[in-house]
């Protein structure tokens, strides 16, 4: 493993959204001070819906995330952005969303604020949108059937016990932002996840452009694969399935390399996921076959990090073999 106490100044974009962008974050910034986040932000639910609805702004939760992964100030700061308000009218409304909310209305341009918010949380780094458009998630199933809104989707394909067959961005044609395209030319390394397979990670690379800037660029491209499947989402998906969605929505040739867990989790947390009817993601002889035969390299450890029966990514070690295969 690198020392993390040695700065390595490679250029790295990121695609994501949820807990599982933040995380890795937290890792990458040991590593380089040159970090582009690309969060997903067709979120409809929760306190970022709210915000959405009322003030016609991007959804803030996921990107106030990934700016407190980035930030360099003091612990009660984090504390701050993330408290969420239990009584009266902001009940469920976290202090971070309201902020962010507060610097776009200043500035009246989204793009802008982060840019301020970035000189004034230190970060290692920048946070960008995926888009400025006003955009949705619209899943379709197997059955054929058509599902809008990027909250709605997991909870109807658990009660149909359906399974998604593509996803697709309302409008179709959403447009990155011109600095996007430029840190993904620039990049050393492109990083893919981890997330929410169809509503963090997939919708990024449906941007117009995105996927193809992705593939020309000099940078190698990782795949961080998912650790548990999400109910929903990826029901009964191993390491191949996550692959081929990706590809199939975006370029067959997009990745260089994919991250595999092969740590396996103790009973007593798998018995926890596995009542909510969430499995581990394993790779199998016959799929690493089939991902080598695509060119495909396989990066494979023990990348478990257990924390209060929570299973995430060991995001010191993502980061840190990522930086060796640069």
């Amino acid at each position: 493993m690198l020392d993390e106490n040695m700065k390595y100044y490679k250029k790295v974009v990121i695609f994501g959204g949820g807990t599982g962008l933040s995380i890795i974050l937290k890792g990458l910034k040991k590593y380089t001070d040159n970090i582009t986040a690309v969060v997903t932000v067709a979120d409809d639910g929760g306190g970022s819906g709210v915000l959405r609805e009322d003030l016609g702004m991007l959804p803030p939760g996921d990107i106030r995330n990934c700016i407190i992964s980035l930030a360099d100030t003091p612990p009660i700061m984090e504390k701050l952005m993330q408290h969420r308000f239990s009584k009266g009218y902001l009940k469920g409304q976290s202090f971070g969303n309201l902020f962010i909310a507060a610097i776009n209305e200043i500035y009246g341009n989204f793009e802008y604020a982060l840019k301020e918010m970035g000189d004034i949380f230190n970060l290692t780094g920048r946070v960008l949108p995926m888009t400025l458009e006003d955009t949705n998630l619209v899943a379709e199933l197997h059955s054929g059937e058509h599902i809008f809104g990027e909250s709605s989707i997991p909870e109807y394909v658990r009660k149909k016990g359906d399974r998604i067959k593509r996803i697709s961005l309302v409008p179709e044609r959403c447009k990155p932002l011109e600095d996007t395209l430029k840190y993904i030319e620039d990049a050393d390394a492109v990083i893919i996840g981890p997330g929410s397979l169809y509503t963090s990670v997939i919708p990024n690379m449906l941007v117009e452009d995105i996927a193809d800037a992705v593939r020309n660029s000099r940078a190698r491209t990782f795949y961080v694969c998912n650790l548990m499947t999400q109910p929903g989402e990826t029901d009964g998906y191993n390491v191949k399935d996550h692959m081929d969605a990706i590809c199939s929505h975006s370029k067959e040739d997009l990745v260089d390399y994919v991250i595999v867990n092969d740590g396996i989790v103790e009973k007593e947390i798998k018995k926890i996921y596995s009542d909510r009817k969430s499995e581990q993601v394993l790779l199998t002889k016959d799929q690493e076959d089939y991902l080598k035969n695509k060119n495909i390299k396989i990066i494979k450890d023990d990348f478990l990090d257990i924390e209060k029966n929570y299973i995430r990514h060991n995001a010191d070690k993502i980061s840190s073999v990522i930086m060796e295969n640069l």
